[in-house]
């Protein structure tokens, strides 16, 4: 009989081969597999660290063991949705919308939409039945009126709204998912997000959504395409937040 490590790692690669553990999914914790299989942290680290070796599980800090899954790509040069972006790249999609209501404009919304009463939306997108973004989207009322449950859950709102669209703004940071957030995304709270917020104007320049992308930190990438070599030392479109 082998080392226990060994058996535990010929396990943990037969159930990630079985398809217990999707692409992208956390493990158990250490503590947990250390409990299922009798054997203290250290075993189970140095079977892990096997099947790290072998590519079949990754670690990030502040996530845990995970198997890995290709990272999804996002353009920062133009307007588009996450859909678009994972039709393009043949990834599959899928959005469950969690809450649904016209509400009363938080301050911050207001500020930015100029809208009292707007549409709330706030959903979950899959990539590979793998959760990618917790996205809420406001939009001021007016403009939403003619909306339902049934519209938002089929389409996105570049699609639904009546209105030309001629860009959008974008902010980026890094943050640490929350407790509601991280059971939405099903990685431990406290674990490393990046964090979207975008305001899309319509043509004239007025803001006609604003919405707030949340992505675990091991499964996203944005992408910034630099055309042309410049004296500044930041990218076009980029700037620093003091």
């Amino acid at each position: 009989m082998g080392p226990k490590y060994q058996s535990i790692a010929d396990d943990l690669r037969r159930r990630v081969a079985a398809g217990e553990f999707a692409a992208g999914r956390l493990l158990p914790s250490e503590s947990e597999l250390g409990g299922a299989y009798a054997a203290s942290r250290v075993t189970v680290r140095r079977a892990l660290e096997q099947l790290r070796e072998e590519g079949l599980v990754d670690a990030r800090q502040g996530f845990g063991w995970f198997v890995p899954a290709p990272a999804v790509d996002q353009s920062l040069g133009r307007l588009g949705t996450i859909e678009a972006q994972l039709a393009e790249s043949g990834r599959r999609s899928e959005r469950q919308v969690l809450d649904f209501g016209f509400v009363r404009a938080p301050a911050a919304v207001r500020a930015v939409l100029g809208a009292d009463r707007v549409l709330e939306v706030r959903r979950r997108n899959l990539v590979d039945g793998v959760p990618l973004a917790r996205v809420t989207v406001w939009c001021p009322a007016d403009l939403a009126s003619h909306l339902s449950l049934a519209d938002v859950e089929r389409a996105t709102f570049h699609e639904l709204l009546d209105v030309d669209l001629a860009g959008a703004t974008q902010t980026i940071r890094a943050d640490a998912l929350g407790e509601e957030d991280a059971e939405v995304l099903g990685v431990p709270a406290g674990s490393p997000a990046l964090v979207c917020e975008r305001v899309t104007l319509a043509v004239g320049g007025a803001a006609v959504l604003l919405s707030e992308h949340v992505f675990p930190g091991h499964l996203t990438r944005f992408v910034v395409e630099l055309a042309s070599v410049d004296r500044s030392v930041a990218p076009s479109g980029l700037r620093l937040v003091r």
